[in-house]
């Protein structure tokens, strides 16, 4: 149990670094804006309790808020998609359920299933952040073909680092 813990705060501590020291700073323009933390979210085990996952998503939220000065505008979409994660894991769900020892990644879940739940939690991130940036709807469409592209970004990236940083290569 303690092995997961140092694995997923190893993964957050990185990924709030990739974020704020790399990504930040590639200017792909205002319509491709990538958001790799999200993978910590993903990441995070089946078995993890609801209120955890909740709780984690804030401070990863906030944390990346710190470094953006955007006071919680990261975090609201954070707790938003955590609490979608329980939905969407529910619905993409294999027909035995989780196995125990298995993450939520390409490599143990597959491609197919990682594309349903990683795409729809990462739009509704995006979708939620977005909106909440802009705050109102005039620019309906502007951000909504902002929040597509950035979300397309944002699931290559993840599956781009998936694919460096686990030991087996996607077999299923």
């Amino acid at each position: 149990m303690s092995n997961r813990i140092i694995i997923n705060l190893v993964r957050f501590i990185i990924l709030v670094l990739l974020q704020v020291l790399i990504v930040r700073n590639i200017n792909l323009g205002t319509y491709f804006i990538m958001l790799p933390y999200v993978l910590f979210i993903l990441s995070l085990p089946f078995e993890t309790p609801r209120l955890l996952i909740l709780a984690l998503s804030f401070v990863m939220g906030i944390t990346i808020d710190l470094f953006y000065s955007t006071p919680g505008l990261h975090a609201s979409a954070c707790v938003s998609m955590a609490f979608a994660r329980y939905y969407v894991l529910k619905f993409v769900s294999p027909r035995d359920g989780y196995d125990v020892v298995v993450q939520p990644t390409i490599e143990d879940m597959g491609l197919e299933w990682y594309l349903k739940y990683a795409g729809v939690l990462i739009f509704v991130h995006h979708l939620l952040f977005f909106y909440f940036e802009v705050f109102r709807f005039d620019e309906f469409f502007r951000t909504l073909g902002r929040v597509i592209l950035s979300s397309i970004g944002t699931f290559l990236l993840v599956y781009l680092i998936q694919f460096l940083f686990y030991s087996k290569r996607f077999s299923k």
